[in-house]
């Protein structure tokens, strides 16, 4: 019978792990930061967090949405959700009363998000122009950043061994990314820019030249930094190239890429072959962005 017990115990220990890698690392910890916030709405006002109930969440969002965007409150019920089936809880966050709460939120605040600015070729070429010559992995965090539309966490992770220099330039192993859990990889090739001075190849082949001189190649990671330090450099240079650093993000190197592609008539698949979306959805809005000056009807107007 002890055995039966210790096998059961085992396999729950078992099945925990493989629910929590199922998720990213830096999700696991977003989803734990919302759900500690849940946890102290409900300390303070004698509610129960795990398990809770429908009225609880409709009543946090409702708390919530007096000084948070509608985007934060539909991804703190996912995190509450999420947190829920992997303690073994089950938890309806479909409810009417939440549901119909959203939608009353919404149709009050609104959900339309205030995007941080894309960093376009202009930007690009200003920000770079700004960093000093000496610092060739400033450099190259931002130029592969934009060319290879990457997420932050996925410019950060990169290792030597992921990089393979080839005639046409250069090709970059993503091993894992927030849309390929399961670690199937992808490969963003990044050819040669015809200037110098922004290319992307370039300019990564003199930063890794530089710091692995002394060192095993096999060992770190090339930036060594972490994803939130990408922000903080790319507000560093927008501030120091005059533009408003506060309108920059981490982002803005990957939207500005997509922004640029479809501003320059790339196809909606070959960008996002390069990003890794895998729906339309957010590539048609850097599209839609990229066109509203070049498809305008005033174009046609003369005054």
């Amino acid at each position: 019978m002890s055995n039966l017990i210790n096998d059961l115990k085992s396999l729950e220990l078992e099945t925990l792990k493989n629910l929590k890698n199922s998720k990213a690392a830096n999700t696991l910890r977003a989803y734990q930061s919302d759900f500690k916030d849940f946890s102290k709405f409900c300390a303070k006002n004698g509610f129960s967090s795990i398990p809770t109930q429908p009225k609880i969440i409709a009543l946090y969002i409702t708390n919530l949405s007096k000084l948070s965007k509608f985007s934060t409150l539909k991804r703190r019920i996912a995190s509450i959700s999420v947190i829920h089936k992997l303690k073994g809880h089950y938890l309806d966050t479909k409810h009417p009363i939440i549901m119909e709460n959203l939608h009353g939120i919404k149709r009050t605040l609104g959900s339309r998000q205030k995007p941080k600015k894309p960093i376009l070729i202009n930007d690009l070429k200003l920000i770079i122009k700004a960093i000093d010559k000496e610092n060739k992995r400033d450099k190259a965090l931002i130029l592969v950043g934009f060319a290879g539309g990457f997420r932050r966490s996925e410019l950060v992770s990169i290792c030597y061994d992921d990089i393979e220099f080839v005639f046409e330039g250069v090709k970059i192993l993503i091993k894992r990314s927030k849309t390929d859990q399961s670690g199937e990889g992808i490969i963003k090739a990044i050819p040669y820019f015809d200037n110098n001075e922004f290319c992307p190849v370039i300019a990564l082949k003199e930063y890794i030249d530089s710091i692995f001189k002394n060192k095993n190649k096999n060992e770190d990671r090339i930036f060594s930094i972490s994803d939130k330090t990408v922000a903080l450099v790319i507000k560093r240079y927008a501030e120091k190239a005059g533009l408003d650093a506060s309108k920059y993000a981490g982002h803005s190197l990957r939207s500005g890429f997509a922004t640029t592609a479809a501003e320059f008539g790339a196809e909606e698949r070959n960008i996002m072959a390069m990003t890794g979306h895998k729906t339309t959805q957010m590539v048609r809005r850097y599209i839609q962005e990229a066109n509203l000056f070049k498809n305008n009807a005033l174009n046609k107007v003369k005054i």
